[in-house]
């Protein structure tokens, strides 16, 4: 990627109603070039309505929501709708199949059905189809299931939260936002930390590799001092099998958001999928994924929201490529669902 050109944005406030649910929490994005339309999951946990995704239609010129938004409701594997408080769905990526695949994070238990062995909820990656059917569960390694007391596995809130395929549809990946608890400390003012990016074969469904990719240290101090600070990988998105786009958010009480986007390079990094703690080893014969600074967000001078989601969107009339971002409003009126539109340059 050698250029990106801001093209505008447009924002949507909190609160509005589409088919009885209320449009936020807008945690990932992917487009249809077919449909030219955009599919973006709610982290919503089946708490303001039954967990769901909504078809969107994005103009680029300007930027701006069109009002025909429809809303799929996500089924379980009994093709029910998944019950209050069992799932977190964060990440969401259209297959050439016309198949939509979405990672949830995982949370404390609510419903047994649900729950492990310690009463944790699993984060999982599942695919769906265009209607919200659930197809098909890829397997978690185990070094990623939360363990009672906090000993091990994913951290809450920091887990699965990206999710992105491979132009050529082979290859899935997703990541932990920040460290699994074995592997190290979770980001903070002083340090990044080292979360894991995971590659899946989608013709076998199996995980077939992981690599280190160390975040960005949180970019500012809180004020109060001990209040919420956080930095975390929140977004992948594939340009080929070994170079992806990455997005980090980093959030400070009293300050709000710095919201930073990378070029990635994997190509020369270790795989560590044999590492089940990073804390056990010497980090540093380990080759991190390679990240190169494309754009820190601050340099737009406009307010920034919670930025969580990302995708390509169709081919600009110059021939550039689109790159579409959006905001999570957590439901907060105090926030927006923030849309921001890019031209890429290869």
């Amino acid at each position: 990627m050698s250029g990106l050109e801001f093209i505008g944005e447009a924002r949507l406030p909190t609160g509005l109603i589409y088919e009885n649910t209320e449009l936020g929490g807008i945690s990932g994005i992917t487009y249809d070039a077919n449909q030219q339309k955009y599919y973006a999951i709610s982290d919503d946990r089946s708490q303001k309505a039954a967990a769901r995704f909504y078809g969107l239609k994005i103009e680029l010129s300007p930027v701006r929501v069109l009002p025909e938004i429809n809303v799929n409701t996500l089924l379980d594997e009994s093709q029910q709708p998944f019950a209050p408080g069992t799932l977190d769905p964060e990440a969401i990526a259209l297959s050439n199949q016309q198949t939509l695949w979405i990672s949830s994070e995982g949370d404390s238990a609510s419903s047994d059905r649900y729950a492990n062995r310690n009463g944790q909820i699993i984060p999982w990656i599942k695919e769906f189809s265009l209607k919200g059917e659930h197809i098909k569960t890829l397997p978690i390694p185990e070094k990623y299931i939360p363990y009672a007391q906090n000993t091990k596995g994913v951290r809450n809130n920091l887990s699965l939260e990206s999710l992105t395929i491979t132009p050529d549809q082979q290859w899935l990946f997703t990541a932990t936002e920040n460290a699994l608890i074995q592997d190290g400390s979770p980001a903070d003012i002083n340090q990044g930390s080292p979360s894991r990016i995971l590659q899946y074969n989608l013709l076998t469904g199996k995980p077939e590799k992981e690599f280190l990719y160390v975040t960005e240290p949180v970019a500012d101090a809180p004020n109060p001092p001990e209040s919420l600070h956080t930095n975390g990988l929140v977004e992948l998105l594939a340009i080929n099998e070994t170079h992806l786009l990455s997005l980090e958010r980093s959030y400070s009480n009293g300050v709000g958001n710095t919201i930073l986007l990378f070029e990635v390079s994997l190509a020369n990094a270790s795989d560590i999928q044999t590492i089940d703690s990073l804390s056990s080893v010497d980090i540093s014969q380990i080759k991190p994924a390679e990240k190169r600074l494309l754009l820190d967000l601050r340099s737009l001078n406009i307010p920034l929201d919670n930025i969580e989601a990302m995708t390509f969107g169709p081919i600009l009339p110059d021939g550039r490529r689109s790159l579409i971002l959006i905001s999570d409003n957590n439901f907060n009126p105090l926030q927006v669902t923030q849309i921001l539109a890019f031209a890429l340059s290869d």
